[in-house]
């Protein structure tokens, strides 16, 4: 046991400097920062409402496309279809294409003169330059995380479970919703938290589909842009904080959950 030490305190020395490498941004991030400047600015209207823009936007991203992607995620791990491999590559393109491409592909899609654009219209939705279109455009970024976890969670319920609930008369309804979504959850739980966190953190495809309302991510860069480091700092210091609790908080709930489980 003792020939591990060395391999030990190696692999502690890369793992402090993984550590340092994320949190040394993020307090040289908050160190520039005043507490004047912190309060001045998270009370500044415009980075008030482009944090609560930012949340709402993303979490209901989260939220109407998550209705889809659970069951969906079910169907990959529990079905044999045709190109079922290819499907789950195509389900992590998001992830890996350029996000300001993303955003154009987007843009096509619910444009004015498209077909999703034109029926959004007939029912008063304008995807373009509003809340709806930042709502798609961060799903399209997120919902890989989502998918991919919670197809992991679901791969990992006995299967031998839900064939002998089936046996003894329950519905595959019964079953999915009795059986696989309860013991899948911890993962749904960890992709739902991903998802969200990830369309919060969009600016590359949300600033192409919508400039303006702006997200806090894109007025960052506006201020960057229009003013320089000095003015974008403590919007970036206040949002990290915005995230940071909720993250947090989500995490908190989460553990708790598993503790109760157990």
């Amino acid at each position: 046991m003792n020939g591990y030490q060395p391999m030990k305190l190696l692999f502690a020395f890369l793992g402090g400097l993984v550590l340092l490498f994320i949190v040394a941004p993020l307090a040289g991030l908050f160190l520039a920062t005043s507490p004047a400047e912190f309060f001045e600015t998270a009370s500044d209207k415009e980075v008030a409402g482009s944090i609560w823009l930012t949340l709402w936007t993303s979490m209901m991203a989260t939220l109407l496309f998550g209705m889809a992607a659970i069951p969906f995620s079910w169907l990959l791990a529990r079905r044999k279809f045709p190109f079922k491999k290819f499907i789950s590559a195509v389900i992590n393109v998001p992830v890996v294409i350029p996000h300001s491409a993303a955003g154009i592909a987007i843009l096509g899609f619910v444009a004015r003169d498209s077909a999703v654009g034109q029926a959004g219209e007939k029912i008063g939705l304008n995807f373009v330059g509003s809340a709806p279109g930042i709502i798609i455009a961060m799903a399209f970024v997120s919902i890989p995380f989502l998918i991919n976890a919670a197809r992991d969670g679901f791969a990992s319920v006995p299967e031998k479970l839900e064939k002998a609930a089936l046996n003894l008369g329950a519905s595959p309804a019964r079953v999915f919703f009795t059986i696989s979504l309860p013991l899948a959850w911890r993962s749904i739980l960890s992709g739902l938290i991903m998802m969200w966190a990830r369309g919060m953190s969009e600016f590359g495809a949300v600033v192409i589909v919508a400039y303006h309302p702006m997200t806090t991510p894109v007025l960052i860069w506006e201020r960057f842009a229009s003013f320089g480091l000095d003015w974008a700092i403590p919007v970036a210091a206040v949002f990290i904080t915005v995230c940071l609790v909720f993250f947090i908080v989500l995490r908190m709930v989460a553990t708790r959950y598993d503790n109760v489980e157990d």
